[in-house]
């Protein structure tokens, strides 16, 4: 059977766009302009801010002050599971040397950026684990200089525990500035920062235009939209926490979707009564974001069997891909879109999207058909380099002489006829593109 939608999304992620790139284009293009003032003019208007923008040590120190013990523990134990994982990616990538022909040898050597702009949400909620997932990869990878920005509230600063979190994590410098105006500052090398080489970590629509806009003279983790999960779920999971999970995710915001997967239409029918009231009983702003999300975003989606619930996830891509049925390890075979995986029910997207040690910036949109996540890799250039000897060199330079040749680049090829007419005085060579 063809898949039933039994709740069908009437909205998408790119529907409410349409003003954002104009908007976003003017504020890049003002602050590169006008710099530190008109930064700070931006985050008077938008952040209703106007106290210190870099931190001071005595700043961060009275903010860290006022975390609870007991969170401080908490960030910790996130701190260090993220860390320890992030070491193990290290481990995944080596510097190399191989001999590819006798005399010729050819290498890699991975090398951090110097400096990584870490973007931490703070505006509807304040995005602790944000501040460990980014700074925390940065610092292990290897960054001279990180950045830790932002959103201030209005005369209160950065929340206590997101500085907390940063400074922990390792970061050289907390800006207190939030939106396309932050994102601005790191990349400009405004209020005396280094300009940043990378810019990371998630945001609303407006920091991730900004992004986008600015990939090329700076890199980026990804082009982020609102985030997304799907559950994949088979007769045997439970509607109560199927319908949870789903509630949690929605919470994000208004344009999260979320989406479920099922080949069992009663396992579909009760979620689907049961995600309303779990909605209704979360705290005010939580219920309007995630209200609207399950009404205009979210899809409920009946399969025949578990490979088209695989072949409908594997479309859709998600950011957040939970499996809450039989045979686990057939699913983490098969699937192959997704930007993380949470196998089983004693498992969930939450303990990504706080303490498990997986990275929690990851790609939306469909994005996960080509790309992963945040990891150590993002803010390491992995480069090559070679070296010869003279008889090494000679098949390379023979080759590459009648091959440049036949695409008709008379320059390459004479780079390589010198060094055979230097090295080799004696001997003839047929360099021509033919024969």
């Amino acid at each position: 059977m063809p898949r039933e939608y039994l709740k069908k999304a009437s909205l998408t992620s790119k529907s409410d766009a349409s003003e954002t790139k104009k908007i976003v284009r003017a504020i890049l293009d003002d602050i590169e302009a006008g710099g530190d003032a008109k930064a700070m003019e931006y985050a008077a208007k938008f952040d209703k801010y106007d106290g210190t923008i870099i931190l001071t040590p005595e700043e961060i120190e009275a903010a860290c002050a006022l975390v609870p013990e007991k969170l401080k523990r908490d960030i910790q134990f996130s701190h260090d599971n993220v860390r320890r994982f992030a070491e193990q990616q290290k481990s995944t990538v080596a510097n190399i040397e191989y001999e590819v022909v006798p005399g010729l040898i050819v290498g890699q050597k991975t090398i951090p950026v110097d400096a990584a702009g870490c973007y931490v949400p703070g505006g509807r909620y304040s995005h602790i684990a944000s501040a460990i997932m980014t700074v925390t990869t940065a610092k292990v990878a290897g960054c001279q200089h990180i950045t830790a920005c932002s959103p201030p509230r209005p005369g209160v600063g950065i929340a206590p525990a997101i500085v907390y979190a940063a400074h922990l994590c390792g970061a050289d410098k907390i800006m207190a500035m939030g939106g396309v105006q932050g994102v601005a500052a790191m990349t400009f090398g405004l209020f005396g920062l280094p300009r940043a080489k990378i810019l990371v970590g998630p945001g609303n629509q407006f920091v991730a235009e900004a992004k986008r806009m600015l990939f090329g003279r700076v890199g980026i983790d990804m082009i982020a939209g609102p985030t997304d999960s799907l559950i994949l779920a088979d007769k045997t999971a439970d509607a109560h926490i199927v319908a949870t999970d789903l509630v949690s995710q929605a919470e994000h915001g208004y344009n999260s979707p979320v989406w479920l997967v099922t080949d069992d239409r009663a396992l579909a029918e009760k979620v689907m009564e049961l995600v309303p009231t779990y909605i209704d009983d979360l705290p005010d702003v939580n219920r309007e974001n995630a209200t609207a999300a399950w009404r205009d975003y979210a899809e409920v989606i009946l399969c025949a069997d578990r490979e088209e619930m695989a072949a409908t996830s594997d479309d859709y891509a998600p950011e957040h891909l939970t499996v809450q049925a039989e045979d686990l390890d057939w699913w983490l075979a098969r699937l192959s879109c997704y930007g993380s995986l949470f196998l089983g029910e004693e498992t969930t997207v939450s303990y990504g999207d706080k303490a498990a040690g997986t990275n929690h910036v990851l790609p939306t949109s469909g994005a996960a058909s080509y790309t992963g996540g945040l990891s150590v890799h993002k803010y390491m250039k992995i480069v090559t380099w070679q070296r010869a000897t003279r008889e090494g060199s000679k098949p390379v330079a023979e080759a590459t002489a009648r091959i440049a040749r036949l695409e008709g680049m008379e320059g390459h090829a004479r780079a390589a006829d010198v060094r055979l007419a230097k090295y080799f005085p004696d001997e003839e060579f047929d360099l021509t593109a033919n024969g």
